[in-house]
């Protein structure tokens, strides 16, 4: 009988660079919030994709970049607390962007905080850079950090995804399965559906508030039919974006309810009934329940 294998795999690199695509995409699920939004991903969400007898277990880092609020520090603290607890870490890197200085900071970085954990070169977005120039690249970013090993991908179309989770596979230790085999994720299904419809508010209302928003799930109850009952609260910061959600007539919170409702219905394989308020609390950006909702540490974020 051939020996179990199980350990867990971090996504690193700037915001934007495809971690939440890529985790999806190795998981075969939708676990991770995807905008073209940046620093979307706020909490360490755990994807787990099966590969022959390897469980492999992805924690989506949020991106690292230059934090300037309580948030981004908290956010960048658990960037790097998922690299140091992983058994094997990939750093992502965009193929037409190459290597910019976010990068090499995180580079910069990786040599303090790697130690000796395996890591691995991920280049994303393949399909819009020629040949001789992703090589180029590969062969400067090797120049600049000792990988193991240099992968090239499109996250969003599968290409070179296979071989990336086969290595993993060989890659994470010998040992039992750390979760059930049908199990996509280990966050809880509150964080998930209120994480959906954060993706939805975020995709709607683009620009007008940015990150100024997050999304709570109140109550959950399991009805006798089969289906779920979901209560969520949204909290804005301002006054001024509680109308903004709602929209003219109440028509954009009607539209992101019923886009979440049918997304969480699909990943839950059953009927939802979800009730969307909006609630304005100004600081909710310094409060350190908001951040324990978000699976963030509200202490990482002091200055």
């Amino acid at each position: 009988m051939s020996e179990t294998r199980a350990g867990f795999v971090a996504l690193i690199g700037e915001p934007n660079a495809g971690k939440s695509t890529l985790l999806n995409q190795m998981v075969g699920a939708k676990v991770s919030i995807v905008t073209h939004k940046v620093q979307t991903t706020r909490a360490r969400i755990r994807g787990i994709a099966m590969r022959g007898d390897s469980q492999i277990v992805f924690v989506d880092t949020p991106g690292i970049f230059r934090p300037r609020r309580r948030l981004d520090r908290s956010m960048v603290a658990a960037a790097w607390g998922g690299a140091a607890d992983a058994d094997v870490v990939l750093l992502l890197i965009e193929a037409h962007r190459g290597l910019t200085p976010g990068v090499e900071a995180i580079i910069e970085q990786l040599r303090e905080h790697a130690g000796k954990t395996p890591v691995a070169l991920v280049i994303n977005k393949i399909d819009r850079v020629k040949a001789e120039a992703l090589l180029a690249l590969a062969q400067e970013v090797n120049g600049a950090f000792d990988f193991v090993s240099t992968f090239m991908i499109s996250a969003e179309k599968g290409h070179g995804c296979d071989d990336l989770l086969d290595w993993l596979a060989g890659e994470v230790p010998q040992g039992p399965w750390l979760y059930p085999e049908d199990q996509v994720a280990d966050l809880p299904m509150r964080m998930i559906a209120a994480e959906i419809t954060r993706e939805k508010l975020t995709l709607r209302l683009h620009e007008e508030i940015p990150y100024q928003l997050t999304v709570e799930t109140e109550r959950w109850e399991e009805k006798k039919d089969g289906s779920a009952r979901v209560d969520q609260v949204i909290y804005v910061a301002r006054p001024g974006h509680k109308g903004i959600v709602l929209g003219k007539g109440g028509e954009t919170i009607k539209a992101i309810g019923q886009s979440a409702r049918a997304e969480l219905a699909e990943f839950m394989g059953r009927t939802v009934h979800l009730f969307l308020q909006v609630k304005v609390r100004e600081n909710w950006l310094d409060e350190a329940e908001r951040y324990n909702e978000m699976g963030l540490d509200f202490r990482d974020g002091d200055a």
